[in-house]
């Protein structure tokens, strides 16, 4: 029994030693990766690559008691099989009780523009969506538009495209999913709905668990480089969503979606900036809440500013910023037919606090949330969140 646990020790610490130590604080966004592409750069010794990053937070409701909790862990795993085809998986376990796949893609260069890819893939919406881990954004928690519009995390089988045309300082990516799941058979003979007014398309996540498809949806997304320490992102996802095919022909079953996102990021000196803007516009959802008794909203939509300052000389390796987001999103932005907006679901969010990178791939974080709705004495707790984020 010791001879194969010494040969994976061994194995192990050879493939950790044989990587390239890269610094995850990279403050340029024209020049800032995901967990992905940075297996996918090629800044390897060995053909075999792992790494990993985590969230491990402390959440404390005014008035309640506080949670801790190891929000996530994700193992990072690549393999080069030559230098064109390459393979990436994310294999994520949630709040020490919940294991997925995250992303597991093969990743085909068959040009200096252009990669081909298919398997399990992110969503290009926004920007946490594709660039979450932790030492890559401010704030303990996520954006919560980035939980309720989007919704993060945000990936779907597929197949598509992606490049870059230095020349134009243009990248690129298309792809062909299979989309949100809507409604499936409850049983009881009726109709049962995921998609619901207080999370909007979050519930509908296939996740690639035993995915359902009646029809393809289209998402694509454009970066623009052009401007020093700007990168301006233009995003777009249309098509239908999936239903169970005992249900897929009853009136209301299937809603339309057209997405479109704009972000932007910025960096000069010891500032950086970043702004985010989200509209979902849904068909049919009348028919849907009729059918499914839910209550979802015909248009979601958010958005958020934020603005963050390195505290420290930018001569140290060390970074402290403190940083202020203001967020405002809702999911019943509009609703269809006798529906009535919920002003529960449109909701503020004012975020300040500080990110403290104590080493490359290591993150402190502490911060404060003003939470607030449009309901009248709506009771939203403000909330004290600690953080303690990795990667590698």
């Amino acid at each position: 029994m010791r001879k194969p646990i010494l040969l994976l020790t061994v194995l192990f610490t050879t493939l950790l030693s044989a990587q390239t130590v890269t610094d995850s604080i990279m403050l340029d966004p024209q020049k800032q990766i995901n967990a992905a592409q940075r297996l996918l750069s090629g800044n390897y010794a060995s053909a075999v690559t792992i790494g990993a990053y985590g969230e491990m937070l402390y959440n404390q409701p005014e008035g309640d008691n506080g949670e801790l909790d190891v929000q996530r862990l994700v193992v990072l795993l690549g393999y080069r099989f030559n230098d064109q085809v390459q393979f990436v998986t994310e294999i994520e376990f949630e709040h020490v009780e919940e294991v997925f796949v995250e992303q597991a893609f093969v990743n085909y260069n068959v040009g200096s523009n252009v990669n081909l890819r298919g398997g399990l893939m992110l969503v290009p919406m926004g920007i946490i969506n594709e660039f979450h881990e932790p030492t890559t954004f401010n704030g303990t928690e996520r954006p919560g538009m980035d939980n309720v519009i989007v919704p993060t995390t945000w990936r779907e089988l597929g197949v598509g495209v992606s490049g870059r045309f230095n020349a134009l300082s243009l990248g690129y990516q298309a792809y062909i999913f299979n989309g949100f799941k809507s409604s499936e058979a409850d049983g009881e003979g009726g109709v049962f709905g995921f998609l619901k007014g207080s999370n909007g398309l979050r519930s509908g996540r296939q996740k690639g668990i035993k995915s359902t498809i009646d029809s393809p949806t289209f998402s694509t997304k454009f970066d623009y480089y052009g401007i020093p320490g700007l990168r301006l992102g233009l995003a777009g996802y249309f098509g239908n969503t999936q239903a169970e095919a005992d249900v897929k022909d009853i009136e209301g079953a299937i809603i339309g979606i057209s997405m479109i996102g704009l972000d932007a990021r910025y960096a000069y000196k010891r500032f950086t900036a970043r702004g985010q803007f989200v509209h979902a516009s849904l068909s049919n959802t009348e028919a849907y809440n009729n059918l499914t008794s839910r209550d979802l909203g015909s248009v979601l939509q958010g958005w958020y500013v934020e603005g963050a300052y390195n505290l420290l000389p930018m001569n140290k390796k060390q970074k402290l910023f403190v940083f202020t987001r203001y967020e405002k999103y809702d999911t019943h932005a509009a609703t269809a037919g006798s529906l009535e907006k919920n002003n529960a679901f449109d909701r503020t969010d004012i975020t300040t606090g500080l990110t403290y990178h104590i080493a490359p791939g290591v993150v402190l974080k502490g911060d404060y949330q003003f939470r607030t709705n449009a309901l009248e004495n709506g009771d939203v707790k403000n909330r004290l969140n600690f953080g303690i984020g990795v990667w590698f």
